[in-house]
């Protein structure tokens, strides 16, 4: 008589048939699960950086008036950042977590010059740099120089103009140029050296704003509010808005064109520069060199 349960040997039949079913060669996942997995999946750094690379290459090659028009766009756009960082400073109460509501409004004129696609000085500093790091060139570097200074031209003139706006009162709201005057004498205040390290740290941050767009999808919003916030945050120097701040100082008669430049201009823009095109260009490139080297062309994500 056998001893064999026959519910032992009912039960090795369907494990037995079980891992047949789903066995090493077998793929648990559908056509259409594929897909969705592959729409989920992050870019990797090497499509991100092919993509930032395409709209560098993009401006470089765009007509000088293209340049300059949406440049001008840019600084009078990026006024609205002081304007309505004032309007909240206006109507907030004295409190110790007021600046974090009041610098808020900073991410406006952000808003508006990244989503409708303007062209920003500390912006371009690392898309126009990418293309020359992969392949650098004499004409490369005379083209960028020509891209930088078209643009930061275009960025100050609109400035200047939005600025004088403010300091004239045009919209006769002496309440809110009273508070844009405070932020703008406050802007001002630190030491060249701390300028030009605050400057760094903001050209790093418009630079990540640059580098995580491509990969955002439906958070684009967020990521450009979240980061320019921190500039404000933090009292960084941004070379493009904190030119409405010493634009509105300069026609309100509280500031020299002298201190000016040497005080805010020539620290913020060179330290913006170093932060956004000789550190994180040169450290995003430095990530995806070695593939870039040895061949491999970017699937778009893994």
């Amino acid at each position: 008589m056998s001893s064999v349960n026959p519910n032992v040997e009912a039960q090795k039949r369907i494990k037995t048939d079980a891992n047949a079913d789903n066995g090493p060669d077998k793929d648990p996942l559908s056509n259409d699960e594929k897909d969705e997995v592959k729409e989920r999946s992050p870019l990797r750094p090497v499509a991100v950086y092919e993509v930032v690379r395409q709209q560098g290459d993009d401006e470089l090659e765009r007509p000088t008036s293209s340049l300059l028009w949406s440049g001008l766009a840019a600084g009078l756009s990026i006024g609205f950042s002081v304007y309505t960082q004032a309007t909240l400073r206006h109507f907030l109460p004295e409190a110790s977590w007021t600046p974090l509501l009041e610098s808020l409004g900073y991410s406006v004129g952000f808003l508006i010059v990244i989503l409708g696609r303007q062209q920003l000085f500390t912006e371009i500093t690392l898309s126009a740099v990418l293309p020359f790091l992969a392949q650098p060139s004499f004409a490369g570097g005379l083209k960028i120089a020509r891209l930088w200074t078209l643009v930061l031209a275009a960025n100050i003139v609109g400035t200047l103009v939005f600025g004088a706006g403010i300091a004239l009162d045009v919209l006769n709201l002496p309440e809110i140029r009273m508070a844009a005057i405070e932020i703008s004498q406050k802007a001002i205040e630190p030491s060249p050296p701390y300028m030009f390290l605050r400057a760094i740290a903001a050209g790093w941050i418009i630079a990540t704003v640059v580098w995580l767009l491509p990969s955002a999808e439906g958070s684009r919003f967020h990521i450009i509010v979240l980061l320019t916030y921190l500039i404000s945050l933090f009292h960084l120097a941004h070379i493009i808005a904190g030119s409405v701040e010493m634009a509105t100082l300069l026609f309100s008669g509280q500031l020299s064109v002298l201190r000016a430049l040497t005080h805010f201009y020539i620290p913020t823009l060179v330290g913006n520069i170093i932060g956004g095109s000789a550190l994180f260009a040169l450290i995003s490139y430095a990530q995806i060199a070695g593939e870039l080297r040895s061949g491999k062309k970017p699937k778009g994500r893994e």
